[in-house]
């Protein structure tokens, strides 16, 4: 029984169910994807693993051939745009494209069906069942419903592992609050934009637009929408005294922001918690007898600054704990053979080598003092007003004081980050 039908949960039933289990699938929503929310990229060697050509059935958007990174201050910006065509090669799976999730969890959740897995929407799991310390199955309303193991695909809130007595309360510094729009635009608009050939997309992070706060923006181009959107740490916004929705706004009114989503409709806004600590937010224990947890209810996001993980870390460990079951016939030993399966998808061990780029993102001026620092140097650097001009490292100097920095801060901001990484 697997409760939830997102990326975790549906990689799960559908190799289990590939492999002759009778799965049962229990989604909250009416239909999987109607609750999920995600930035919008996906990594495509995960599907690749559930089964190899899975990802040229799947509902995608655009291949990302543009790796963007975006530096906004007062009303200028830096972008970095790394284009790599090998990307787009006719005739093969690009390293990842931008995604949709409520088209991509439906078509997923339906995948899984056709080979058998039941796909039941639209239930709550309240509580599970527990006897002589083993979980036995799970109570959603008046019905009890009772399976061999019950894995937990509920997402970052993560309430049935709660139930299960493996994780606590979230805690504000362990997640952020996300909030993202779809924004509408035609195809030809968005190619123009961004400098797109048809079927190339663009991913792009934006530092410098939290107002301070600890977080940063995205923007991804899709077919024929733009997925805009901000995650800020809840404590921070709290204190701030503006609302999300708020500073939100204030970022798509950017100059440098606004042209590119100018004249398009809003058709969903959304809002979610995403998981913050990385590695180091991974539970204790993952497992109870007859119990697993996956996806981002066990922690299994990565974020680096340039990039965001999640779908395909949450498929790997569907795909692990589906393999746990399958290898073993004896409920109190699928916890242990679940590790096992995630270290030989290395999803555990990838999260740890970047785990110290939680510590760099750690440094508050990231997201304040540094964007706006870097954009003044480039404003100085590029004016030309007919005067004789400026020693540019006394500028420099001068601009490090006046955004309350020194050289001093800067050299322990700079040796810490190259530590980090």
């Amino acid at each position: 029984m697997i409760i939830g039908a997102g990326p975790a949960g549906s990689a799960c039933a559908y190799t289990l169910a590939k492999a002759g289990k009778a799965v049962l699938v229990i989604e909250r929503a009416d239909t999987p994807g109607l609750k999920n929310v995600t930035g919008g990229r996906f990594y495509t060697y995960a599907l690749e693993m559930v089964e190899k050509g899975l990802t040229l059935e799947a509902p995608l958007e655009r291949k990302v051939t543009h790796e963007q990174i975006m530096l906004l201050g007062d009303k200028r910006a830096i972008s970095i745009d790394y284009h790599d065509t090998s990307f787009n090669e006719e005739g093969k799976v690009a390293q990842s494209y931008t995604v949709l999730r409520s088209a991509f969890d439906e078509w997923f959740a339906g995948k899984a069906e056709e080979l058998g897995a039941i796909v039941a929407c639209g239930i709550k799991v309240d509580d599970l069942i527990t006897k002589n310390g083993k979980i036995v199955g799970v109570i959603a309303g008046e019905d009890e419903m009772y399976a061999d193991v019950v894995v937990a695909a509920d997402g970052v809130n993560a309430f049935i592992a709660q139930k299960a007595g493996l994780i606590g309360d979230i805690e504000g510094h362990a997640v952020g609050v996300g909030i993202k729009e779809v924004i509408e635009l035609p195809a030809k608009i968005i190619e123009e934009r961004f400098i797109l050939s048809k079927d190339e997309g663009a991913a792009r992070m934006i530092l410098g637009c939290t107002e301070g706060i600890h977080g940063g923006g995205f923007l991804y181009t899709n077919s024929d929408s733009l997925s805009l959107g901000c995650v800020l740490t809840p404590q921070e916004v709290v204190n701030h005294g503006k609302s999300v929705h708020a500073i939100f706004q204030d970022m798509k009114m950017h100059p440098t922001i606004y042209p590119l989503i100018e004249g398009g409709e809003t058709v969903e806004y959304e809002a979610h918690l995403v998981s913050e600590l990385g590695y180091r937010g991974i539970p204790k224990k993952l497992y109870r007898d007859g119990f697993l947890i996956i996806g981002e209810s066990a922690g299994f996001v990565i974020n680096t600054g340039y990039s965001i993980r999640g779908i395909d870390l949450a498929i790997l460990s569907g795909i692990a704990a589906a393999k746990a079951i399958i290898a073993t016939n004896d409920p109190a030993m699928v916890g242990q053979t679940y590790m096992n399966q995630l270290e030989m998808t290395k999803l555990i061990a990838s999260m740890k080598a970047v785990d110290g780029y939680f510590d760099m993102l750690e440094i508050p001026r990231i997201f304040s003092a540094y964007p706006k620092l870097a954009t003044d140097v480039f404003g100085q650097l590029y004016r030309m007003e007919g005067e004789v001009p400026i020693s540019m490292k006394k500028e420099v100097l001068r601009l490090i004081k006046a955004n309350g920095l020194s050289i001093w801060q800067l050299m322990k901001d700079g040796f810490k980050g190259v530590r980090s990484i």
